[in-house]
Parts: structure tokens; C-alpha cells; sequence
């Protein structure tokens, strides 16, 4: 027979001797013992059950909380929090999500090889392979939910590209629904790129101090990683390959396969980017985002794949201007016969935890965190001319140059003020940049309008708050309350000459934050479908003499695309043509193509 089962913490005791003394010394242990015991021989089986019980509630709350619903409410409202502080308490609740799934199956994906001596293996490893979500995981995050917000909504027809209309329509004949819905997306996303990311030229001309010294292969003011994806939307202003850089990031978040294409130096090997390329169906379709034009196909028709590019040399020789040596497209037929294809991502795009995090992004929380980089590359790899596919280094190269220039700052005033000065109408800690930050947000969030019931302020309503009278801004000077309006206040022991200095200042960044926000409004109506408005503000708002500033080349171009836009091509043809523009080369193209289209 099987002995009975005790209580846990019971013990059972030796049996006493026969004769009667023993009984006697072991009847009084007996008694002592069992008194010590007493409460150690209960049955505490109810306890560990409730024990138990607890430990069971406290993980299904924790699993009913809904940690992903939590990451997107600090995620919407980003720019108005910590940074620090909502990156922390973001990881904090999508491993709290993460704790309630199936763990992740880790995979090196073969492209990571191709990002060279840019990273540490330990770094890449955590980056990559790591399961743990990093708060530096969140800055990416932040970049996939405001691309995905911005595709959203610019993938609409009001934002078609009026000079492919026909050719749209032809392809449709022989080509799948897919596919060309694929290309309409793309050219949206690339025109509106085009439009609203202002042309800087590739070698800054503006004066700098001396900067502080880079890693091999990056340099000071390079072009290209001077500013991330994140900040070049954000600004609102860039050269061709930060153009392309939010340009592919919008094609990722639409689902589109695309890719900066680079041509391969014969003697050195050293890859130089000219165009993105869209992968459509079978074939690889151009985009110039220095020019600012897509690349047209045989006969200035459609847009061009790369295989017309490596078959016909008029194709590319066509992106120059006859008779204007300056603007010979550099570019050849021969140069296209091997490329490259550079995917534009971070290694946390790649990694196991965001394929995980990928899975459970639905409904109004989708968007493309994760890309499998090895099936992305063999569909690019299958194209003919594309030599091999690698991870771009501009995005890494980003964050070095952003990383130590912030260190350098810290070290060098006269620096720290150069680095900080163009944007602090935006960065700095007053009121009206955190104001010019968050209209930004909302107007590339597609949140034009406000919304009383949900208290949220729209874009046009902050910007709108930007535009105070310069009669106001002037009295910021003299005018104490003003300044305590403006969260402005003299510091004891501050000389005063110096605190007048400090005032200039603010009243400076007033008066760029304020032509800044006129020309994003601008924008904003023309995003809006609200054309005649959008022509008014730029003519008599940001390009009246006494308005001037670095935005006027941009705007100069965004009033001729509402020009062309509103039926008046003949006077578009000409403002295209306008000389000493940064996109002069790409604006005449255009010329070109709008010409040839009114002709016909």
C-alpha cells in the first residue's frame, strides 16, 4: 500500500522504544516538538493556490493591457514629448507586448555583410539579432509611422501626375492592374517628394567653421548623411540623395520595392547613386530626385525602365539640355550596363523582432516596420543590370555624422552655434518652436484641420500661430510683458547688452519661423487640393521682396507646378526656365516634357 502523501513542511518522527522510560523521554520530545510544529504541520495547499491564483491575474492583466495600443498614443504625439523619456517608455511597453508572443526565430540576413567597417560586429548584433527592444529601436519606429502617415494620405488621385495621365492609361492595356497601380503610387510619392523637400545642392555654399574630424569615408558637410530621412522630412529641405532617402522610405511603407541605383566605378570600384529605382512587374523604373523629374522613356514618353536605359542612349543623354553644356546629364548608356541597388535601410529593419512586430501591427496601426532584405534583394538581384544589391551606408553614415557633430558642440561654441543656429526656429526650447515642430508633424501626418471634439490642434492653426505681426515681433525688444509672452526672461547677473543680443536673437528665429510657416502653409493648401489659394500665398506671402528668404528658390518652383497645375502652361514653360535656379537642369526637363504635351 502506498504510504499517504503529507502536507509540505510536515515530518514524520522516529517510532519510541517499548519500555516505559523511553515512552516517558520520548513522549515529552513528542510534546516539545510538536508544539514548535504546530503551525509548520498545517495544510497550506489553499495558500500556494492563492499564491498561485495571484501570480495568474497579474499576468493576464499584464497580457490584456494593450502594450502595442499604449506605444501608438506616445508614438502619435512624439514630437511633444521627451525624447529620451518616450523612447524608454515605448521599448518599455512593446517588450511588454513582445512577453505575451511567441519568441521570434533569429536570422542573420546575408546583406549584413555588405555594410563593411561602418558598424562593430557587437553593435550589429545587438541591432540585428538582438530580441529585447532598444529604446533606440523606437527612432525608427517613430520614421516608419510618419512615413506610413504620409503615404496614406498623398496616395490619393489628387495628387496624380498630370504628364503621365495618358501614358497611365495606355499601360493598363498590356500591363497588370498591379502594376501600374504600383508606378501611379510611386509617382505620386516621388512628386510630392520633389515638391516639398527643396533642392540643396549636394556640396553646401553657404561658409562653415571648421568641423570636427570623421571616420574614414565620411566628411564633413558630405552629401547625402548630413541629415536623416526623419530630419530632412521634417525640415523640409535637402539634396538629390536625402530626396531619395525620403523618397524610398515612402515606397517602403506603400509596399513598393524600390532601391537607389548606383553605377560601379571600372578602376575603383566605388559606387556613385544617380536615380531610385521602383521595381514594377518585371522591369526597374527611373526616378531622378536631383533633377527632380522621372526619367522619360523612349521618345519623352511614360516613364523609362532600366532596360531602356542600358539599350537606348538617348534616354539618358535626353535628361540633358541641348545647347547648355552646364547641364550635360552625367550619365551614360554604358554607365547603366552594371548597377548597383542600394536598399535605404537600418539594421533595425532587418532584424527578428520586427518581423515580430510586423505580425501584430493591424488595422489602424499597420505600417511597415520589418523588411526581408535577402527576398527583397534576390527580386532586384533577378533584373538584368543590376550587378548586386547592398545595404545603403548613408542611413549608418547619418547617425555617425549626427553623432558626432552633437559631441562636437560640446566642445566648440563657435561650432555649437553654426550647427545650431538654421533650425533652433524649430529645435530651440520657446513656445513658438515647439509650435512650428507639432504643425510640421500634424501637416505631414495629413492632421491639416482641428479637431475640438478630440482636442487636437491641426497643422494650419499652428502654423497660422507662427505668423505674427512684425510690428510685434519689433516691440519683443522693448516690451517686458511681450517678452514673458514669449517665455522670454532676463537671467540674473545677465549683462544687459548681452540679454539685448539674446532678444535679437529670438526675434530673428521669430521671423524665419514665420516665413517658414507661410511657405509650409502654402504646401499645406496645395496638399489640400485648394490650388488658387496655394498660388495666392506664395505670390503675395513668401515671395514678396520684404518676405525673401532661403525658401524662395523652392517656392519660385511650387508656384510654377500650381501654374502648370491651373491650365496657364505657357507661363509655367517659362518660369521653368528661370536661370540660376538649384533645379534649373531637372526644371527644364520638365519644360521640355510639359511642351512636348501641349503640343500634342
Amino acid at each position: 500500500m502506498a504510504p499517504t502523501k503529507l502536507p509540505r513542511f510536515c515530518f514524520t518522527f522516529p517510532v519510541p522504544p517499548r519500555n516505559c522510560r523511553g515512552i516517558h523521554r520520548w513522549g515529552a520530545l513528542w510534546i516539545g516538538v510538536a508544539s514548535l510544529l504546530a503551525v509548520g504541520c498545517q495544510d497550506d495547499t489553499a495558500l500556494v493556490r492563492e499564491i498561485q491564483s495571484r501570480r495568474q491575474a497579474q499576468q493576464e492583466t499584464l497580457a490584456r493591457r494593450d502594450h502595442l495600443g499604449d506605444s501608438f498614443v506616445l508614438l502619435r504625439k512624439y514630437v511633444e514629448l521627451d525624447a529620451e523619456k518616450a523612447q524608454e517608455q515605448i521599448a518599455f511597453h512593446l517588450n511588454g507586448w513582445s512577453a505575451t508572443r511567441p519568441p521570434s526565430e533569429v536570422t542573420e540576413p546575408k546583406l549584413v555583410d555588405t555594410l563593411g567597417d561602418l558598424i562593430s560586429p557587437n553593435e550589429l548584433a545587438d541591432r540585428v539579432s538582438g530580441r529585447t527592444f532598444l529604446p533606440s529601436d523606437v527612432l525608427h519606429l517613430r520614421d516608419s509611422y510618419l512615413f506610413h502617415s504620409l503615404y496614406s494620405w498623398v496616395d490619393v488621385p489628387l495628387h496624380d501626375e498630370t504628364l503621365l495621365t495618358d501614358w497611365f492609361t495606355q499601360q493598363r492595356e498590356t500591363l497588370s492592374a498591379e502594376t501600374v497601380d504600383r508606378l501611379v503610387t510611386a509617382t505620386r510619392l516621388f512628386d510630392w517628394t520633389i515638391r516639398n523637400i527643396a533642392l540643396e545642392p549636394h556640396q553646401p555654399l553657404n561658409p562653415a567653421p571648421p568641423g570636427p574630424d570623421f571616420p574614414s569615408g565620411i566628411e564633413f558637410r558630405g552629401a547625402g548623411y548630413r541629415q536623416t530621412d526623419f530630419q530632412t522630412v521634417m525640415r523640409g529641405t535637402g539634396d538629390g540623395l536625402q530626396r531619395a532617402g525620403v523618397f524610398t522610405q515612402l515606397c517602403r511603407q506603400a509596399g513598393i520595392p524600390a532601391a537607389v541605383l548606383g553605377t560601379i566605378d571600372g578602376q575603383s570600384g566605388d559606387v556613385t547613386p544617380f536615380c531610385v529605382g521602383v521595381l514594377a512587374g518585371d522591369q526597374i523604373y527611373l526616378f531622378e530626385p536631383t533633377l527632380g523629374v522621372f526619367v522619360p522613356g523612349p521618345d519623352q514618353v511614360g516613364i523609362a525602365t532600366l532596360a531602356q536605359a542600358r539599350r537606348d542612349a538617348v534616354v539618358l543623354r535626353r535628361l540633358g539640355i541641348a545647347g547648355l553644356d552646364q547641364f550635360t546629364y552625367p550619365v551614360t548608356k554604358e554607365d547603366a550596363q552594371q548597377c548597383v541597388a542600394l536598399l535605404n535601410l537600418l539594421p533595425e529593419a532587418i532584424s527578428p523582432r520586427m518581423k515580430k512586430l510586423q505580425s501584430g501591427l493591424t488595422g489602424d496601426r499597420r505600417m511597415n516596420v520589418y523588411v526581408d532584405a535577402d527576398s527583397l534583394a534576390e527580386q532586384l538581384d533577378a533584373v538584368t543590370g543590376i550587378s548586386s544589391v547592398r545595404l545603403w551606408d548613408v542611413p549608418l553614415k547619418a547617425e555617425i555624422y549626427q553623432s558626432i557633430c552633437q559631441q562636437y558642440t560640446q566642445r566648440d561654441p563657435v561650432f555649437a552655434f553654426w550647427y545650431m543656429a538654421r533650425w533652433a526656429m524649430m529645435d530651440a526650447g520657446f513656445e513658438s518652436a515647439r509650435e512650428l515642430t507639432r504643425g510640421r508633424w500634424q501637416h505631414l501626418k495629413g492632421q491639416f484641420a482641428d479637431l475640438e471634439e478630440e482636442s487636437i490642434t491641426g497643422a494650419r492653426t499652428l502654423y497660422m500661430n507662427q505668423r505674427a505681426p512684425e510690428f510685434e515681433i519689433e516691440d519683443l525688444r522693448i516690451d517686458v510683458e511681450l517678452q514673458k509672452q514669449y517665455g522670454i526672461r532676463r537671467e540674473l547677473g545677465v549683462d544687459a547688452k548681452v540679454y539685448d543680443q539674446q532678444v535679437a536673437q529670438i526675434q530673428g528665429l521669430l521671423r524665419m519661423g514665420k516665413r517658414t510657416a507661410s511657405y509650409w502653409l502654402s504646401l499645406l493648401q496645395a496638399d489640400d487640393g485648394r490650388l488658387e489659394t496655394a498660388e495666392s500665398w506664395l505670390e503675395k506671402r513668401v515671395l514678396t521682396e520684404e518676405q525673401q528668404s532661403y525658401w524662395t528658390p523652392a517656392a519660385r518652383y511650387n508656384l510654377a507646378r500650381l501654374t502648370e497645375a491651373l491650365g496657364k502652361t505657357d507661363e509655367a514653360i517659362e518660369m521653368y526656365k528661370r536661370e540660376g535656379e538649384p533645379q534649373e537642369h531637372g526644371n527644364r526637363v520638365r519644360a521640355r516634357l510639359v511642351a512636348k504635351q501641349v503640343d500634342e
